[in-house]
């Protein structure tokens, strides 16, 4: 294996997941940057190899074409155009999933057999549209997920109870989006239950601070990216490293035949499987309610 990466999309999300890779030790060996502006791909592969003198990873970084994806190992898809004035959700979705069957056409023609890693959103939902454009299998078609907004959880409960967030085992699940939710039942700090430590009004309240963080940084400052960026290296290192570390990516739901944010197990190839976690009849509901969202969405495409 080469280790070898492909970014398509060098925005924000795209960059900020770049510079990850490039200041922290990382198994990649080689990046490669595609976007539709090529001279902006190649300004960010030189941009970023300027970092490698005191970086403390070496790899290689370069700009490229849909071309250079046969022999990459794992393929991290932030593009996607962007909402505007006077148009609705699902005009936006119609009009990337237009773009995305291209793409992953293009990608696919090259020869390419590794994993998608699925940022752009609505996230579910395009990572759905890229496990049936791809017709990978689908353990090898993985959505970010609610590996950030597990991370905000993590950090709240971290910041009310004075432990490191590192300590917290909670995950938001579900939806990338307005109806995610908290496993309150499974969350636990060394063994011991967040419900038993805090009351329901607290639990609520964290869960809602992680739910609607991103709003408050877009109000602030246009668009988030940093934290998704860190959140994929992470990702990316898991899976190349064959760590099986336990993360809430979007993952197939064999009940719902859909992706979805929950916790599995992720190794060398993709998803190894999908922990059946105990849910209470309150979080089961809201995880129906969850799934029947982002069903909803898939079936707006092909109308």
């Amino acid at each position: 294996m080469s280790n070898k990466v492909m970014i398509v999309g060098t925005g924000n999300v795209g960059m900020s997941y770049g510079f990850a890779l490039v200041n922290q030790r990382t198994a990649v060996n080689e990046l490669v940057l595609v976007d539709i502006n090529q001279d902006d791909a190649e300004g960010e592969a030189m941009d970023l190899r300027d970092a490698l003198a005191v970086s403390p990873s070496y790899l290689k970084i370069k700009s490229g074409t849909y071309a250079d994806a046969g022999d990459c190992d794992i393929i991290v898809v932030t593009a996607g155009v962007p909402q505007q004035p006077g148009e609705s959700r699902m005009d936006l979705l119609k009009k990337n999933a237009s773009i995305f069957k291209d793409m992953i056409g293009q990608i696919m023609a090259s020869g390419f057999d590794g994993i998608f890693i699925v940022v752009s959103n609505p996230m579910d939902v395009m990572t759905h549209l890229v496990w049936q454009y791809s017709d990978l299998p689908q353990e090898r078609v993985i959505g970010s997920g609610t590996v950030l907004d597990s991370a905000r959880l993590r950090k709240y409960i971290a910041g009310r109870l004075g432990v490191h967030p590192k300590s917290v085992h909670a995950y938001q699940v579900g939806e990338h989006g307005d109806s995610e939710f908290a496993l309150w039942s499974s969350a636990d700090i060394g063994g011991q239950k967040i419900a038993d430590l805090l009351d329901a009004e607290e639990l609520a309240r964290l869960e809602d601070s992680a739910r609607k963080e991103a709003y408050a940084i877009i109000e602030k400052k246009g668009a988030t990216y940093y934290g998704i960026g860190a959140c994929l290296a992470t990702i990316t290192n898991c899976i190349l490293n064959d760590e099986n570390r336990v993360l809430p990516v979007s993952n197939f739901d064999e009940y719902s035949g859909i992706f979805n944010g929950f916790p599995a197990v992720l190794g060398r190839h993709g998803v190894k499987r999908r922990l059946g976690l105990k849910l209470t009849t309150e979080e089961q509901e809201k995880l129906n309610h969850s799934i029947e969202v982002i069903k909803e969405a898939i079936s707006e495409v092909d109308k």
